[in-house]
């Protein structure tokens, strides 16, 4: 039987160097989201015809990303290595958008904070694109589960 979404994520606690409140809310709202509502399914057959569903750890080592892939009961399946270099920029615009929503909620007007929010989600959605198309072959995910994973990634990017 499958099931291909993903029913825990773990993040590599060493990776993350330094949070704050506002980071560590988003941290927690794209875990939650990711795990109340995702596809994912990797392109790989494993042994006995695991189909899902997945625990998933995320951690970056040397500029690459690391999905560790296990099954249900915590056997690991595979772990999938990318390349962070082409993430380098819409990781840097996202923190920086990030920054100044944050600061744009704290003093700003209602059509201010949308504007910031328009290009906050536009550079999310474009990192988001970029991320299923890296996984293709690999692993397949919708936008939804993408975008979190994204948000994920970010964190583990955070220097403080």
């Amino acid at each position: 039987m499958s099931n291909p979404r993903i029913i825990h994520v773990d993040l590599d606690e060493e990776t993350i160097l330094w949070r704050n409140a506002d980071i560590e809310q988003e941290r927690r709202i794209a875990i939650f989201d990711l795990i109340e509502d995702n596809y994912f399914r990797p392109e790989r057959e494993y042994d006995g015809g695991y189909a899902g569903p997945y625990r998933l750890q995320l951690s970056v080592h040397e500029g690459r990303l690391a999905l560790a892939i296990g099954t249900e009961g915590e056997q690991h399946l595979e772990t999938i290595v990318l390349a962070l270099g082409r993430f380098r920029r819409p990781i840097r615009d996202y923190f920086a958008i990030c920054d100044s929503y944050y600061q744009a909620i704290r003093k700003a007007t209602a059509q201010e904070i949308e504007t910031i929010d328009m290009a906050r989600r536009g550079v999310h959605n474009d990192a988001a694109e970029m991320l299923k198309e890296r996984l293709e072959g690999k692993i397949d995910v919708d936008f939804p589960t993408a975008r979190r994973l994204f948000t994920l990634i970010c964190v583990l990017h955070i220097k403080g």
